[in-house]
């Protein structure tokens, strides 16, 4: 076994690398970092987690306190490229990853669907695209909304249908 020899300044330097201190500061900033990068809140917070530990665990080897946070980041990065990687070797598995329900991703896709939808919606006719956009968006009854279009209730109905109708096949579902 061999013995390591500190100089007074190593030796107080290791000494002052407070973890404690890092994580009340640091680690709501960390997670933040890490949901960005895997995209789910729940694996962000575990690999923050693992990152921290893994600095406690080796606090006695960093030699300059100043560098402990530079440390832990790297860290974090480091297992966000690891979840990444598992990641991928389950989807070339057949495997797909799906994320918690209120992940960032699952955020992310339901903007996308959305955006899809607006599209699809922008490109029906006029008379639909109101008719829609005033009976779901606004949550109007027919009647209002026939009002609001000067056109009768039927006619609402019946646009409304043929809207829906319209957007289905714009967004490959089946109506």
């Amino acid at each position: 076994m061999e013995v390591e020899l500190l100089t007074q300044h190593e030796a107080l330097a290791r000494q002052r690398v407070d973890v404690a201190s890092i994580f009340a500061e640091h680690h709501v900033g960390l997670v933040r970092l890490a949901l960005l990068m895997v995209g789910d809140q729940a694996s962000a917070e575990d690999i923050v987690q693992e990152a921290f530990e893994r600095t406690h665990a080796g606090r006695s080897r960093i030699r300059d306190a100043d560098k402990a946070l530079a440390y832990v980041r790297s860290s974090v990065l480091n297992g966000c490229r690891s979840t990444l990687r598992r990641r991928a070797r389950g989807f070339r598995r057949g495997v797909p990853y799906e994320p918690p329900a209120g992940s960032a991703e699952s955020a992310a896709l339901v903007g996308e669907e959305r955006r899809e939808v607006l599209l699809a919606l922008r490109a029906l006719p006029r008379r639909q695209r109101e008719a829609l956009t005033l009976r779901y968006y606004f949550d109007l009854p027919d009647q209002e909304v026939a009002d609001a279009m000067g056109i009768g209730a039927s006619t609402v109905r019946s646009t409304i249908t043929r809207g829906l109708a319209a957007l289905a096949r714009a967004l490959g579902e089946d109506a």
